[in-house]
């Protein structure tokens, strides 16, 4: 049996723990106890949460555990030298360390993450590079595993994080099972990004929604505003005017952002050429697809392949 300890900070909050009901299922789904959770803190007894609901918890001891995890706190000196310690000792006896959402802080305070890659939730990215610039921070992943160091992005985020440790000690059929009953997704649509160009757009009329879902049917043709317009059942003027009032952004844009997101997609999880790539989502050549690759994730296709490859390899 794998012992899961779960380090609860006063004042965190309780979507932040969602996670170990992966673990729980996964027992049922099993038919036997793969894994104990235990929720822990420094001194023990009941911890208060941001909603003012209280779990009670274990003392810090000298168990060791399989995977160690940790949540954030929006409270002031939640973070003390004794989690601290305790998390460092961690690393040095626990097969994983792990984070959900802005608990990535807290790891990053005891120096776990000093020259690893590591995500949060997308709006604390910056400052956690800006606090921690040994880090190197990913602010658009899902999860990230860097050795023996899991960090996730918002809090349930952290379900996907636990579903792919589940997959990692039990299979693929098992996590699959598990992510059925929580009715989540496996994995999810989209690769690994918090964000989808789509949802990011967020269209209000009908007619700009109808444009964007041609756009992401036809990513091999050149889609002008013309054909765009036609789509929408407007003039190009009409249409250029009304999709930027509506997602801010103008139609080449959006359509860059569309062929962005498939081709990362492609790369991560595909055994295409990069030169296949470019032409299948309609950037015509390398060189452009990684120019927009560049805008966007500040790394060129390679990089997102060989990450993703060390992701699937860890």
């Amino acid at each position: 049996m794998q012992r899961i300890g779960f380090i609860v900070l006063p004042g965190f909050q309780m979507l932040s723990v969602s996670s170990l009901s992966v673990f729980e299922l996964a027992n049922w789904e099993i038919g036997e106890p793969a894994y104990h959770v235990h929720l822990l803190s420094e001194t023990g007894g009941s911890i208060r949460s941001s909603v003012g609901i209280s779990v009670a918890t274990e003392p810090f001891d000298n168990r060791n555990f399989d995977t160690l995890m940790v949540g954030g706190s929006a409270v002031a000196g939640a973070l003390t030298l004794g989690v601290i310690k305790f998390l460092r000792r961690g690393l040095r006896r626990s097969r994983r360390v792990a984070s959900t959402c802005t608990g990535a802080f807290v790891l990053a305070e005891a120096g776990l993450l000093d020259g690893r890659r590591a995500t949060t939730h997308w709006h604390r990215a910056r400052e956690l590079q800006a606090r921690f610039p040994k880090v190197k921070v990913e602010e658009d992943r899902i999860f990230i595993t860097d050795g023996p160091v899991w960090t996730s992005a918002g809090m349930t985020a952290g379900i996907d994080l636990a579903l792919a440790m589940i997959e990692q000690d039990l299979g693929a059929d098992v996590a699959r099972s598990v992510a059925r009953q929580l009715v989540v997704y496996h994995r999810r649509a989209g690769g690994q990004s918090q964000f989808s160009a789509l949802l990011e757009l967020e269209p209000k009329s009908d007619r700009i929604q109808s444009a964007l879902a041609y756009a992401k049917r036809n990513l091999t043709s050149k889609l002008t505003v013309k054909q765009l317009a036609s789509a929408a059942h407007l003039s190009p003027r009409q249409f250029s005017r009304a999709f930027r009032a509506e997602t801010g952004q103008s139609p080449a844009k959006a359509v860059e952002n569309l062929r962005v997101e498939t081709a990362r997609l492609m790369m991560e999880q595909s055994r295409h050429s990069i030169d296949v790539i470019a032409q299948q989502t309609g950037f015509a050549d390398r060189y452009r697809m990684r120019r927009a690759f560049l805008r966007a994730f500040g790394q060129p296709p390679q990089v997102i392949r060989r990450n993703a490859r060390a992701e699937l390899a860890a």
